[in-house]
């Protein structure tokens, strides 16, 4: 039987929590935009909800990503300034509800996960498949590539405890020299002054994992500072096309740049191929470069 668009919606929000609770269990952190490209390849959008809509936005990805709404009400997701996080009881609901069909009535009724309910301790038959799977594709020299990688944990983890135990003797006998060179050596990283925050408002930010797009109050459209080169950067990855968007500081548009650096400017015009771009922002000289 074909399914409709909100009950796609629904097993979508299911392969939302799945994709970020595997993300624990494996470490493997995502952004809230690939989280939501992979809940969209696990339920693929029909002819209906690829339909585009203004800004070139399918209706699926956009009614999945007004629906996580319901995973946040739900006390199962947090959406913070860093990106998504599965809360523990979250994590509870992938194994109080596994099938989609009983987390979308739970989640729908605003059932609590049973508190006997145990976190999950292995990651989804279908995460193993995919990385069973993609193992297999692997050349052997990637492989080897990767063999050291627990043992090179393994030093770095002996480095830190060495470095942790001798750092306070360390810092008494170093501590009258640094205090002798303070007074002649120049800061390590130029500062300039910045705002509190600075977000990338535009066209795209849906596909970001925000409730709408041009709204710069919201977390998944802030950039994060660098402080070493003291610049700004956002970091997704979008669909191929054509998107606009400006620079608004302090989650607001009391304050934005948009082309040439020009207050309350014209949008920047963005052409993507497709794939991860990183835009970074100068709030030194108001310059955007995209790459």
């Amino acid at each position: 039987m074909r399914k409709t668009a909100a009950e796609n919606t629904n097993f979508r929000l299911k392969a939302v929590l799945d994709v970020l609770a595997e993300g624990v269990l494996t470490g493997e952190s995502q952004n809230a935009g690939e989280v939501l490209a992979e809940a969209l390849v696990r339920v693929p959008l029909n002819a209906y909800e690829a339909e585009l809509l203004s800004g070139g936005i399918p209706r699926g990805h956009k009614s999945l990503t007004t629906a996580t709404a319901k995973l946040v009400k739900a006390g199962w997701l947090v959406k913070g300034r860093s990106g998504w996080i599965i809360t523990e009881d979250g994590l509870r609901a992938t194994v109080a509800f596994p099938d989609a069909a009983s987390f979308a009535a739970a989640l729908d009724a605003g059932t609590p996960v049973p508190a006997d309910t145990p976190l999950p301790v292995a990651v989804p038959a279908q995460s193993a498949e995919k990385k069973a799977a993609a193992a297999k594709k692997a050349p052997k020299a990637e492989k080897a590539e990767k063999a050291p990688s627990k043992a090179a944990k393994v030093v770095d983890k002996a480095a830190k405890l060495i470095e942790d135990a001798v750092a306070p003797v360390a810092n008494a006998v170093l501590g009258k020299k640094d205090e002798a060179a303070s007074e002649t050596e120049a800061p390590a990283v130029e500062t300039f002054p910045q705002p509190e925050a600075v977000a990338v408002a535009g066209d795209f930010n849906t596909l970001l994992g925000a409730p709408e797009n041009w709204a710069p109050q919201y977390d998944e459209a802030q950039m994060q500072l660098d402080a070493i080169d003291q610049l700004w950067k956002l970091t997704a990855d979008i669909p191929a096309g054509y998107y606009t968007f400006k620079i608004a500081l302090n989650r607001s548009w009391e304050e934005n740049y948009g082309a040439y650096g020009a207050f309350d400017g014209p949008n920047h015009e963005l052409h993507h191929d497709g794939g991860r771009l990183t835009i970074r922002y100068d709030h030194r000289t108001r310059d955007i470069t995209v790459n």
